[in-house]
């Protein structure tokens, strides 16, 4: 390990690896010495992560998932067990935005993949990485969360409702570890320049918003085994990595 490279050795697993925070954190991580386990959909774009990891020195093992049929997260944690022994951290990023309508208009499709992919795929996570991430020296975990987990927009509720059971269910965990050298947090990003982003507010300048790599640092620091907090909701622009456009 070294200054520059202070993840060095390190096995961090970060899903929605192929684009936005994913993406440019997974860069950060690498870039910082870690070797990334990537999840993400689309083969194309983990195949672009690939390049990127490669060009700053690291390297990646991809694996092209989709998190609404988790079952294979069981298969990845025994290889990861049998080819490291242990997981370092785990960034669950990965998120669905579904439909910003009315409650009652919700479909059941929509509402029950935003669940999958918000909730129900992190607690997969949590189920198959846990001894993992404890039998790492010094295991973290950071999950993806938003304001609307709080404050309740109206229009937003599949969202919300997904990112306030996250929250509930992490802080258990978080509770459940306490004892242990494993740290468990939740990152609300805000705003960021990202597709989901462009999604949900079409007539936004992006430019006014901070982009993905600004939010990446943050997300090494709170993986980085020196970061001790335990059970906590960081918002971006509470921290020294944001700064206003």
């Amino acid at each position: 390990m070294s200054a520059s490279k202070p993840l060095e050795g390190r096995v961090i697993l970060v899903t929605g690896a192929s684009r936005g925070i994913g993406y440019a954190s997974a860069v950060k991580l690498a870039q910082q010495g870690a070797h990334i386990i990537a999840i993400a959909r689309t083969q194309g774009g983990l195949e672009d992560l690939d390049d990127a990891i490669k060009a700053v020195g690291s390297d990646a093992t991809l694996v092209p998932m989709d998190l609404k049929s988790p079952d294979s997260l069981d298969q990845l944690a025994a290889i990861i067990l049998e080819r490291w022994g242990r997981l370092d951290g785990l960034f669950g990023n990965a998120g669905l935005l579904g439909d910003i309508m009315p409650a009652q208009q919700i479909s059941p499709k929509t509402f029950e993949d935003v669940f999958a992919v918000n909730m129900t795929a992190n607690y997969r996570l949590i189920r198959a990485l846990d001894p993992l991430l404890r039998a790492s020296d010094n295991g973290r975990a950071l999950f993806v969360t938003s304001g609307v987990a709080k404050t309740h927009r109206a229009y937003w509720s599949a969202y919300a409702a997904s990112k306030a059971a996250l929250e509930a269910y992490v802080s258990c965990w978080a509770k459940e570890i306490d004892i242990t050298t494993l740290r468990v947090n939740l990152l609300n990003p805000g705003a960021v320049r990202t597709a989901m982003r462009g999604k949900a507010m079409p007539g936004e300048d992006g430019s006014t918003l901070p982009n993905p790599s600004d939010v990446a640092a943050l997300v090494a620091d709170m993986l980085s085994p020196d970061y001790m907090e335990n059970d906590q909701v960081v918002s971006f622009r509470d921290t020294k990595y944001f700064t206003p456009k």
